[in-house]
């Protein structure tokens, strides 16, 4: 059983930065695909960016926030990243990570996720 432990939300001017962490524990990390998630008040859940830990770290994000967040990972410390650079208020969420056995952006294909974390960009 995979579990996930996000970190790292907080409360930030537009403009700002924040790194969110994801600690995996439990599973085989680097067998796994990564991704991060976010959703908003009265929205649905939506994609954010995504990883394979193993096809030599290949990324894929949303167009929303191409260019402006990075997705990492630390295999030896089981860990996954997100900065998140130039945030607008239109950024505020809760952040979750998943982990999941397929390359996809399809939140039902993802099979374990952390409890989340609040970011909030003010204006």
């Amino acid at each position: 059983q995979v579990q996930l432990v996000e970190s790292g939300g907080g409360l930030v001017q537009a403009g700002g930065s924040l790194r969110l962490s994801c600690a995996a524990s439990g599973g085989t990390f680097s067998t796994y695909v990564m991704a991060w998630f976010r959703q908003a008040p009265g929205r649905e859940r939506e994609f954010v960016a995504r990883m394979h830990a193993v096809n030599g770290g290949s990324t894929t994000y949303a167009d929303s926030v191409k260019g402006r967040f990075t997705i990492s990972g630390d295999n030896a410390e089981n860990t996954v990243y997100l900065q998140m650079n130039s945030l607008t208020p239109e950024d505020t969420a809760v952040y979750s990570c998943a982990a999941g056995l397929y390359y996809t952006s399809a939140t039902s294909k993802y099979h374990y996720w952390g409890q989340g974390t609040q970011v909030t960009v003010s204006s």
